[in-house]
């Protein structure tokens, strides 16, 4: 381990223990905690009056990829929300309802979203949702999407009809919220997705072997950029082991039109911010910023280096420091371990929408 932490130097060294949590040194073990003991993240969080269950997750994986959600009967959670593409959709701004098209590039419609999905991988870790920041919690986040005419276009009260007229799911229901007289409510809907929400996690990154003592779990180039990206400042937003943080921040993308998370707050300082998002599985959530207007993630990186470097909260960084940062990202973070299992068919009978061709990396 002395040469991992040789090797390791200042700069990983602060990049894997930064802001990580977890747990306390072993007893008996002398000096500075090694940076490994604390990198890994734990048990996804989940609330006191919805604690995740095997029969709440499954009902909310089968709602997730059920279209009865939408007024269309086209459109599911997993339109936007797609193992395939990184649990979002590979789209610079989704298409809801009256969309056609498999998820993924080339669906086209008449609805757009305001802003890129996000990915939903870790989702259970935030404090807020939504690149804005707007909902505190899974559960209130799907009011959202299930109710706004341009993406799901769902009232409430008959979606709740629907779904109780479907003897499948009150029997589904009714094992998921046992203690409950009447489990089949809209308040359930969204417990239930939120369940499911909270599964899915990555944590087994090549990464995380190697903040874990393995030395041959990153090559020398991601070695190289994971240094890189704590020298350059990056681990100050994007904090490990989740690679982000509960911070909004305007990275001088878009036309200004779009004022993120000022609508939230009314704050001058947040006209254009955006919440910093997390970099795990970043290679399969493109295209990337808010408004998805950047496509190749080298972009996305070099992007945030020349604009750190105008602020001068950073020196420039060179077009092969950047590909070997982009190499971290890339190879260093991707975990899919954890990637929901889609379903052949759904309680209600629709169909459940059908995904793009994608070439796996």
């Amino acid at each position: 381990m002395q040469g991992y932490r040789s090797l390791a130097g200042a700069a990983l060294a602060a990049l894997l223990a930064t802001g990580c949590g977890g747990p306390a040194p072993d007893a008996g073990e002398s000096g500075p905690p090694l940076p490994w003991k604390r990198s890994f993240l734990g048990a996804a969080p989940a609330p006191a009056d919805n604690p995740t269950t095997d029969a709440k997750a499954e009902l909310g994986r089968l709602l997730f990829y059920d279209p009865i959600l939408s007024s269309d009967r086209k459109v599911a959670c997993a339109t936007c929300h797609s193992e395939i593409w990184g649990m979002s959709d590979g789209l610079p701004r989704s298409i809801g309802v009256d969309g056609t098209g498999p998820t993924g590039p080339g669906r086209v419609g008449p609805n757009h979203t305001q802003r890129n999905a996000p990915t939903l991988w870790n989702a259970a870790y935030r404090e807020h949702l939504f690149d804005d920041g707007r909902a505190d919690s899974l559960e209130s986040q799907v009011h959202s999407p299930l109710t706004k005419s341009v993406e799901m276009n769902r009232d409430p009260a008959q979606l709740v009809a629907d779904l109780s007229a479907i003897p499948k799911y009150v029997e589904l229901f009714k094992a998921a919220f046992p203690q409950e007289a009447a489990p089949l409510s809209y308040t359930d809907v969204t417990r239930a997705l939120g369940a499911f929400e909270r599964t899915l996690v990555t944590r087994r990154a090549n990464y995380d072997r190697y903040a874990a003592g393995d030395t041959g779990g990153l090559n020398a180039e991601s070695i190289q950029g994971m240094e890189l990206f704590a020298e350059a400042g990056c681990s100050s937003c994007h904090v490990p082991p989740r690679f982000e943080s509960e911070r909004y921040a305007n990275r001088g993308i878009g036309d200004g039109s779009d004022l993120g998370r000022y609508d939230v707050t009314n704050d001058p300082a947040d006209r254009g911010a955006f919440r910093v998002p997390t970099l795990r599985n970043i290679r399969e959530t493109g295209p990337f910023f808010h408004d998805g207007s950047v496509v190749k993630l080298e972009d996305a990186v070099a992007h945030e280096a020349e604009r750190s470097h105008a602020q001068g909260q950073s020196r420039k960084l060179y077009a092969d420091e950047v590909q070997a940062i982009t190499m971290f990202l890339d190879k260093g973070l991707i975990d899919r371990t954890h990637d929901p299992s889609r379903p052949d068919t759904v309680p209600s009978g629709l169909e459940v929408p059908p995904d793009g061709f994608r070439i796996p990396r």
